[in-house]
């Protein structure tokens, strides 16, 4: 028979540690929102990115022109100083080529250790055919080299922030989609800033699942994984465990995503956070960007939701970019409905 003293310390002792367990769940707090730009340059606004340039001072880009794929689509900058963005700067024009002209795509923004600042982008009729252009800055963004592209076969960061592996070793998560098969595949691209240099790295993919877009999770100085988009209603994970020279373990995790592109980002405590479309495909490609939600991870296979960014019954809220600052504030870009870029902030508890 347990005395009732006995019963009193392991009630207390129950209540103290439930107690304690709530206040280990990572909760968003303070949270805000706003727009970039409250009155958009251009019709159609897409592809945002993100990147931390000073202390407190962020640089966004994204491409806008008439609707995605049309001949004016340029790439265009904003800075974030004092909690309000600049007005949006075109920095990029389309393409004058044979005759034709060709609109960017998909802009990346990056910051090495060595201080350089580039710009990825994509030029081309459609992301089948396009190809890989990249310009840089030393002076965080001020001024910019001429457009430099690719060589033949590397088409650059796809849609999501690189990482540096070791210094100058930059490492790219690509991906293809196929003229004539319509395959989606996704590989691995390494830029060396000493030799100006592109090597490529396959995926083992056993089970050659349709991925694009790949996002980085950076376990240790030796363990990365992968976390793509697919036509599968969920995400495909792959890993390296030796910094990312080689890829295996390609397969879903139990992540629910609409075929729409994430974003996800290593926090100084390595955990993760992810931000995911998580309701499944419909008829149309839009179907199931109405839901966009931020989700919380200790080791990137399993998946909690902190909250939703957006949860319309319709809508489409997509591509978003995640990072998290150097006084630990995480920052959000997503499409509002393809004519803003929708910034969001909130500290972690």
């Amino acid at each position: 028979m347990i005395s009732k003293t006995k019963y009193t310390i392991t009630f207390l002792l129950a209540i103290f540690f439930a107690a304690n367990g709530l206040k280990a769940q990572t909760k968003a707090v303070n949270i805000t929102q706003n727009y970039i730009a409250e009155n958009p340059v251009t019709a159609a606004s897409h592809a945002s990115t993100l990147v931390e340039t000073d202390p407190n001072t962020l640089l966004a880009a994204w491409f806008g022109g008439k609707y995605e794929g049309a001949k004016d689509v340029s790439i265009y900058i904003s800075s974030y100083k004092e909690k309000k963005w600049s007005a949006p700067k075109k920095i990029i024009e389309p393409l004058i080529k044979d005759g034709d002209t060709l609109p960017c795509w998909n802009p990346v923004l990056f910051k090495s250790k060595a201080q350089n600042l580039y710009l990825f982008y994509k030029v081309g009729k459609n992301p089948r055919e396009w190809f890989g252009a990249m310009i840089v800055s030393k002076d965080n963004g001020n001024t910019w080299s001429q457009a430099k592209y690719l060589p033949k076969g590397i088409l650059g960061p796809i849609r999501n922030k690189p990482v540096e592996t070791a210094p100058g070793v930059i490492l790219c998560g690509s991906s293809t989609e196929s003229i004539d098969d319509n395959k989606w595949r996704v590989f691995i691209e390494t830029y060396t800033e000493a030799t100006d240099s592109w090597t490529i790295t396959d995926i083992n993919d056993k089970k050659n699942f349709d991925i694009i877009q790949p996002t980085f999770l950076i376990h240790s100085d030796k363990e990365i994984q992968i976390l793509s988009r697919s036509r599968h209603n969920k995400l495909i994970s792959s890993w390296s465990e030796d910094n990312g020279k080689t890829w295996q373990k390609t397969d879903s995790i139990n992540v629910v995503n609409s075929n729409s592109g994430v974003d996800a980002v290593t926090l100084s405590n390595k955990s993760f956070l992810l931000v995911n479309n998580p309701l499944k495909m419909g008829k149309d490609w839009f179907n199931g960007r109405n839901v966009l939600d931020v989700e919380y991870s200790k080791d990137g296979v399993n998946w909690k939701k902190l909250f939703d960014l957006e949860n319309q019954k319709e809508g489409e809220f997509s591509y978003p970019a995640i990072i998290q600052t150097s006084d630990k504030k995480v920052h959000i870009l997503y499409t509002y409905n393809r004519k803003f870029i929708k910034h969001t902030t909130f500290d972690l508890k």
